[in-house]
């Protein structure tokens, strides 16, 4: 279960189930195989994106066989972009574990990661309807344009706010955004719930995405379970550093920049210079303000623990330390 355990008290025993169907769905017959996936019970962490799909159906009329198999779906699709993103990034820690391509190298990993989203897929086919397959399969392609879009900005000093939003929204707000949308379709909801959750789940997304950038800066590797900084050291724009190469004068610019352009870089002056322009204060307002509009998209969901709890989770993600 997830450390936000109690936060996600009114879905534990569907989350439960939710984990079996993983690790059933994971099991082989080849020990090797085995071994692979039990390194990678580590990156299931918050499980934000399964408990985001059961409140959404909960806070719609109610939780179906179908919820917990697209739940177990979208979780193995989130761990393997982890496994990807860990090989990208050449990351070292991952939960606080080494990660599977410090434990096994790139060839492991990346095929592992394949694996997974392999084995969503076809997990996701079990299911009648086609709907669900053809959204997640049209949100993975989202993201994987998502993380593109970075990688081809990576070093672009002159990247604006707008074009940011727009990456951080490919790359993980929609799938997020389509978790809650799923939850509300295979519970039947009207158009305009299932609107209203979607963009709820969008919204969260960005939001969650810009304090996760703060964090890779002013975050302890310790609280957070990870190797942090890695985006910046592969130049990737962020939020702060965007906002800051903005406002600053020349000789600030500059100077940041010289802090950036060094592996491994200072974390803690970096963190300064974004203080000089209140980056990090800029940053965390306009996550808040994401916040606000989430879950202003709950108003015409009718009150329940379910409902009540997607609030909390909304409120919960700027002020969160991992």
């Amino acid at each position: 279960m997830p450390a936000v355990a109690p936060l996600y008290e009114c879905i534990a025993d569907d989350l439960k189930k939710v984990c079996q169907i993983v690790e059933h769905e994971l099991f082989s017959d080849l020990p090797a195989i085995n071994e692979l996936c039990s390194y990678v019970r580590q990156y299931q962490g918050k499980m934000l994106r399964p408990a985001l799909l059961l409140l959404s159906a909960e806070a719609c009329g109610g939780i179906t066989n179908e919820h917990l198999t697209l739940a177990a779906v979208v979780e193995m699709v989130h761990m393997a972009t982890l496994v990807h993103d860990d090989v990208l990034d050449e990351a070292e820690m991952r939960r606080r574990c080494p990660t599977i391509n410090c434990l096994q190298g790139n060839e492991a990993a990346i095929l592992l990661g394949d694996y997974l989203i392999s084995h969503a897929f076809y997990l996701c086919n079990s299911i009648d309807s086609q709907f669900a397959s053809r959204k997640i399969g049209a949100t993975t392609n989202i993201l994987c344009e998502g993380e593109l879009q970075q990688l081809y900005h990576r070093g672009d000093s002159g990247l604006s706010v707008e074009q940011y939003i727009k990456i951080i929204t490919h790359k993980t707000a929609f799938m997020i955004g389509t978790c809650c949308l799923l939850g509300a379709h295979y519970s039947s909801a009207d158009d305009q719930t299932k609107a209203s959750l979607e963009q709820y789940g969008l919204d969260v997304g960005v939001a969650f995405q810009m304090t996760d950038d703060v964090l890779d800066i002013i975050g302890s590797e310790e609280r957070m379970g990870k190797t942090l900084g890695r985006d910046l050291e592969k130049k990737k724009p962020t939020l702060p550093v965007i906002h800051c190469l903005a406002e600053a004068d020349e000789e600030l610019c500059n100077e940041l920049k010289e802090v950036l352009s060094k592996t491994p870089f200072d974390r803690e002056r970096v963190h300064k210079l974004l203080e000089s322009t209140d980056s990090i204060n800029y940053s965390l307002t306009i996550a808040r303000r994401y916040v606000d509009s989430a879950i202003e998209c709950l108003a015409g969901i009718p009150v329940s623990e379910a409902r009540d709890t997607l609030d909390r989770m909304a409120r919960l993600i700027v002020e969160r330390e991992q």
